[in-house]
């Protein structure tokens, strides 16, 4: 049974040998190994590679069930199998929605040749500058007094139907504006901000919780609304506990606790405005060189 098997197989490899069509099936290679890397990038980080595991240790038990010639456990894997498809997409809905959401983020107009940027940019990186080092300062002073707060930065990830569970705002950012919205007695306190190109644009909003069993009891509600609103889109959302006044950053389904507001600084300026303060360090280097040589 396994002879005849494999022979099988190999006929069928060399028979698509011999067929091979340089330019058509070469592309399709390249697309099928495409695919499949992308779908492994994009799983990798999240919940859905254990269950990826899990279909293909299933998928080796159909293979060893078919070679042995167990009738009753192969009828159950042909009927497992059969439905796959359903079932795989009930059970990765949430990374089907972001991959392509993901997929509808991409486009042209994102693309800068020779990394040109035009004066809208810079005016909007310099507003975001503006807006980070409002919320690093405002978190600074919230972390000194046990102040909770919960920020979410959007980014590609279109983030309206959570901006509509909050109050519109649509303010610029700063530090007294922050202070003044995660005030123990303000209305807006107990929800999350959420930034848009360096404006508030909502505040007092709910963010859907974690259902990660894996995240820490010490974590309260704040933390684990961070983190789900982390898993579910793109964007870093920054949480001050009001317990201790820890300042940490959730991004990607990841909590990176106990930060300085200085680190907050870095990881807010890496993720929004680049590497623009590297580059102009680079060129600031490269005059005081010329500069040296010139004396």
């Amino acid at each position: 049974m396994f002879l005849t098997t494999f022979a099988e197989g190999f006929e069928q490899f060399k028979r698509a040998l011999f067929s091979f069509d340089r330019v058509s099936d070469l592309l399709d290679i390249l697309l099928v190994a495409f695919v499949i890397y992308s779908v492994i990038k994009l799983i990798r980080e999240t919940r859905a590679i254990q269950l990826a595991k899990g279909v293909i240790l299933l998928a080796i038990v159909y293979l060893v069930v078919t070679l042995l010639d167990m009738q009753a456990s192969e009828y159950i894997m042909s009927f497992i199998f059969g439905n796959l498809l359903l079932i795989l997409v009930i059970i990765f809905s949430p990374e089907i929605r972001h991959a392509l959401e993901s997929v509808g983020r991409s486009s042209v107009s994102s693309i800068s040749f020779f990394n040109f940027k035009s004066g809208s940019d810079a005016v909007l990186k310099e507003k975001i500058k503006n807006s980070i080092n409002g919320v690093c300062k405002a978190c600074a002073d919230m972390s000194d007094k046990k102040i909770g707060a919960l920020i979410v930065f959007e980014k590609e990830t279109i983030l309206g139907e959570i901006a509509v569970t909050g109050t519109a705002l649509d303010a610029e950012v700063s530090a007294e504006l922050i202070g003044n919205i995660f005030f123990p007695k303000a209305p807006m306190h107990d929800g999350a901000a959420i930034i848009k190109d360096g404006r508030v644009i909502s505040a007092g909003c709910i963010l859907p919780l974690t259902s990660n069993i894996d995240v820490s009891s010490e974590l309260g509600t704040r933390h684990r609304a961070a983190i789900g609103m982390s898993e579910s889109s793109d964007a870093l959302v920054v949480v001050v506990s009001e317990e201790t006044g820890a300042i940490s950053v959730a991004e990607k389904g990841r909590l990176r606790r106990n930060i300085s507001d200085g680190d907050l600084r870095e990881i807010l300026m890496k993720s929004f405005v680049g590497d623009d303060t590297k580059q102009s360090g680079r060129i600031k280097k490269i005059f005081r060189g010329s500069k040296n040589e010139k004396e």
